[in-house]
């Protein structure tokens, strides 16, 4: 989704997940704009056919399940029937496209699975050299590292400049703590020089306008009375920044509340009018397991393997008590649209939410990549209107 309101239109959605499948289709039928004309193809990604899909295609974007590199996962990387990573780079081998946009957790980043994280930059480097029968992954990687080393294949290969960059999502005005790696490559033919986009929000922000103007409490209509008192950990942070200049280009981080602010108690009159919001019983709090504070951004929703992780998926009200998020408040923490509704049972529809990128986060770095593309056409098209003029 964030991919299409960056402007790309999509030659084929592909989607294991019945479930996930099963809410765009629902969509669909619903109308809703953005994933009317999807081509969506349900089922493993190495069981579809990419004949129909040409050559030279702007993008390639997606997100390998990230469960063999969750914390919450099995760890198991290369190890793991569930790791698409060697589907991803056939992918893009095949389709040779001017860019590719990928997403995964943090924890592909560890320390254990650092060599493990290097094939996988060096295989979408250098995508036509491929593993061999039999051959083992590390031997691969000492291939690939040799090739690298030689830049034999930079002279007339098919090889892309990649940039790994680790993220958080409230940096870019995600109301959530979600730290995630973004892996985006150009085409080397193409000349591209691309950067991640510049964060635009920042926590010192928030606490500037929380604890130095006050603003914050104001815009919520917040009185002083009922305001809460300024964390002790916090208290030096706060008077070094009321004599501090920030950032001008820097918002303060979206909290719960900021994301919240129009959405009532699902308990409460009016709550019917928002799709999927519906209460959930059964959230309580226990050590590790303490849910989001309203102002801040929530922590980061996840899927879990057995069911719905309630620590993560809770919030903690003014008065302490704790209760689930909705499917629709968990929605508007990963900025999906509220016309956009989600398909199943609770813990599926929740397991959907833990398992997306957010749409603003997603929109963000495709329109970087989008404007680069662009302007490599521009480029081009500049180049062969000199050339006819000679």
């Amino acid at each position: 989704m964030g991919v299409s309101l960056a402007g790309f239109e999509s030659l084929a959605v592909v989607e294991r997940d019945r479930w996930a499948s099963d809410t765009i289709r629902e969509n669909q039928r619903n109308g809703f704009p953005l994933v009317q004309d999807w081509p969506l193809w349900s089922g493993d990604v190495r069981e579809f056919d990419w004949s129909g899909i040409p050559e030279d295609i702007d993008l390639v974007a997606g997100g390998p399940p990230c469960q063999p590199f969750s914390m919450g996962g099995r760890h198991k990387a290369f190890g793991d029937a569930r790791d698409m990573f060697p589907a991803t780079v056939d992918v893009v081998q095949r389709l040779k496209p001017k860019a590719f946009l990928i997403e995964n957790v943090k924890g592909l980043t560890r320390s254990s699975f650092a060599n493990y994280y290097q094939y996988i930059l060096l295989q979408l480097e250098f995508p036509e050299v491929v593993r061999r029968d039999g051959e083992t992954w590390p031997a691969h990687l000492k291939r690939l590292q040799e090739e690298k080393t030689s830049g034999a294949l930079h002279l007339n290969g098919l090889t892309y400049n990649v940039v790994p960059t680790l993220v958080n999502a409230a940096n870019y005005g995600i109301p959530q703590k979600r730290e995630r790696v973004f892996i985006v490559g150009f085409r080397a033919d193409l000349g591209v020089e691309w950067s991640f986009p510049s964060p635009t929000h920042s926590y010192d922000a928030l606490l500037h306008s929380q604890w130095v103007t006050g603003d914050y409490w104001d815009h919520h209509r917040i009185a002083k009375k009922h305001r809460p008192e300024i964390p002790g950990r916090m208290v030096n942070r706060i008077h070094k920044l009321s004599s501090e200049l920030l950032p001008q280009e820097h918002k303060p981080w979206r909290t719960v509340r900021d994301a919240l602010a129009d959405v009532p108690d699902p308990r409460k009159r009016g709550a019917e009018s928002f799709r999927n919001h519906n209460f959930q019983d059964g959230a309580r709090a226990y050590p590790g397991h303490t849910g989001s504070p309203l102002d801040l951004p929530s922590k980061t929703l996840k899927a879990g393997d057995h069911g719905v992780p309630g620590g993560e998926n809770m919030m903690v009200r003014d008065d302490g008590s704790v209760r689930y998020f909705t499917v629709r408040e968990s929605a508007r923490l990963q900025t999906f649209p509220d016309g956009y509704t989600f398909h199943g049972a609770w813990s599926e529809t929740m397991r959907q939410l833990g398992n997306a990128v957010p749409v603003a986060l997603g929109r963000v770095v495709a329109c970087s990549v989008a404007e680069q593309l662009a302007l490599t056409q521009l480029r081009h098209l500049a180049s062969q209107r000199y050339r006819k003029q000679a």
